[in-house]
C-alpha cells in the first residue's frame, strides 16, 4: 500500500485511540478495534448499491486493465440487474482483445442480456455511440465492457478518455484484481485523472486474496467500493460489505455480531454499564446482559465470528451454554424485585419458591446464583472488560 496512505491512516488511528474513551464495559483493546473498523471501513465506503435515475437510460462506464475480470464482471452486473427488475443492455466496446466480444455475448447470454458489438471494428469510441443509438430508451441500464490493454498505456487511457466523451456515462466503474496489492493505488488514480471514477468493483476475492487493494484504489479514487466478485459463476457477484470485507482484509473474520455488541454499549444504559463494571452489578443487569448475549443472533455465529475462536468451540457445549441461558432468564423472571436487587437473599426457601415458580429445578435456581457470581466477580477483577469476562465465566475462555 502507498506509504502516505499508510502513514494517513496511522496517523488517525493514534488520534481517536489517545482522544477517545471506550464505552462502560467496554475494554479499551476492542474499543480499538472498533476505531480500526471504522477508518478503513470509512475509506472504504458503505454498504451502497447503484442509484439509477427514473425515466432515463443510465450509463455505466466499465473500467480496468486487461486480467481485471472486466468482461466477466460486465456480465454478472448484467444478470444482477435484470434479476432486479432493470431492463439492461450491454456494449462490447474492447476491440483489442481477440474474442472478447463473443465471451461477453456468451457470458450474456445465459441471462438473457442483448450484447451489442461489431467484430473487426477497430474504433471503440464509434462502437460505442452506435451501440447507444442501438439500444435508444429501450434500456434502463446500458453496461459498456472497454478494452483494458494496448501497447502503450497512454494509448489505452487515451481510448478511456475519447469513450468517455462519446459515452458520456452517468457511472464509471473501475474493476481492480483483488490480488495485486498496491498497485491499485496507481492505476486507480491513472484512471481516475482520465475518466472520473464513482464506484469500485473488487474481483477474485474466491481465492486467498484478502483485496487490500481496494483501500488503495478508494483512496486514489476517492469512491466506494460497490461490489466483489467471489467466484467463477455467474452469479458470484455480491453487494459490498464494509464489515466483511475489512474483517477479511485483517484476517479477523465477519465480526459485524462483535461490532453489533459493542454498539449496544454504547447506545445501552450508561447508569447499569457503570454499576456492572464497578462490581455493583444486580440480578435486573445480570438478566439485561444474559438478553444481549442471545440478541446477538446464534452464540455459536458469534463466538465462530470473533477473532481467536472460530472453530475452538464445540458444538455440543454451545447448545447446552444456549440453554442454560433460556433457563436462566427464565429463573430470573420469577424473582421478586428485591432477590434481583439483592441476590444474597436467596436462601434454601426462597430457591424452592423460585424453582416452583420457573418450572426449572432447585439446582438450575443456585447455578444461576454461582453464574452471576462468577460474573459479577470476574467483571470487577477485569476492570470492565465485559467480553471477555463474559466468555471466560461461561467456561468458554
Amino acid at each position: 500500500m502507498d506509504v502516505r496512505l499508510v502513514k494517513e491512516i496511522a496517523g488517525r488511528l493514534e488520534e481517536r485511540c489517545v482522544g477517545e474513551v471506550p464505552p462502560p464495559g467496554l475494554s479499551r483493546k476492542d474499543h480499538i478495534v472498533k476505531i480500526l473498523y471504522d477508518e478503513l471501513a470509512k475509506l472504504l465506503g458503505g454498504e451502497s448499491e447503484f442509484s439509477f435515475k427514473p425515466g432515463r437510460t443510465n450509463k455505466v462506464l466499465m473500467l480496468g486493465i486487461q486480467g481485471s475480470g472486466k468482461s466477466t464482471i460486465t456480465a454478472k452486473l448484467a444478470k444482477l440487474l435484470t434479476r432486479q427488475g432493470y431492463k439492461t443492455g450491454v456494449v462490447g466496446a474492447d476491440t483489442y482483445r481477440p474474442g472478447a466480444l463473443v465471451q461477453l455475448r456468451t457470458m450474456c447470454e445465459r441471462s438473457n442480456v442483448e450484447v451489442y458489438g461489431e467484430e473487426g471494428e477497430s474504433d471503440a469510441p464509434a462502437v460505442v455511440r452506435r451501440g447507444l443509438r442501438h439500444f435508444g430508451d429501450s434500456c434502463d441500464v446500458i453496461l459498456v465492457d472497454t478494452a483494458g490493454r494496448h501497447k502503450e498505456e497512454g494509448e489505452l487511457l487515451d481510448e478511456m478518455k475519447r469513450i468517455g466523451k462519446a459515452a458520456e456515462p452517468d457511472l464509471a466503474l473501475l474493476v481492480i484484481d483483488g490480488t495485486i496489492g498496491n498497485r491499485c493505488y496507481a492505476q486507480a488514480e491513472a484512471f481516475h485523472k482520465t475518466v472520473p471514477v464513482g464506484g469500485i468493483v473488487v474481483t477474485k476475492l474466491d481465492s486467498s486474496a484478502k483485496g487490500g487493494g481496494a483501500i488503495a484504489a478508494s483512496a486514489a479514487t476517492g469512491s466506494s467500493v460497490m461490489y466483489i466478485g467471489t467466484g467463477e459463476r455467474i452469479d458470484d457477484i455480491e453487494q459490498f460489505s464494509s464489515t466483511r470485507f475489512v474483517g477479511r482484509l485483517l484476517g479477523m473474520g465477519d465480526v459485524r455480531a462483535v461490532l453489533e455488541l459493542a454498539k449496544r454499549l454504547e447506545d445501552g444504559d450508561q447508569d447499569r454499564l457503570k454499576r456492572i463494571s464497578s462490581g455493583k452489578m444486580t440480578m435486573d443487569d445480570f438478566y439485561q446482559q444474559l438478553g444481549e448475549v442471545a440478541g446477538a443472533g446464534s452464540l455459536q455465529g458469534l463466538l465462530e465470528n470473533m477473532p481467536g475462536f472460530s472453530g475452538s468451540v464445540q458444538t455440543g457445549k454451545i447448545e447446552q451454554l444456549e440453554g442454560r441461558i433460556e433457563r436462566w432468564r427464565y429463573i430470573i423472571q420469577s424473582m421478586t424485585q428485591a432477590e434481583k436487587a439483592d441476590p444474597d437473599l436467596l436462601n434454601a426457601s426462597r430457591i424452592k419458591r423460585i424453582a416452583r415458580g420457573s418450572g426449572w429445578p432447585e439446582h438450575d435456581v443456585k447455578e444461576l446464583r454461582k453464574g452471576y457470581n462468577n460474573s459479577k466477580g470476574m467483571i470487577k477483577a477485569s476492570k470492565g472488560r465485559q467480553m471477555q469476562g463474559m466468555l471466560r465465566r461461561m467456561g468458554l475462555g
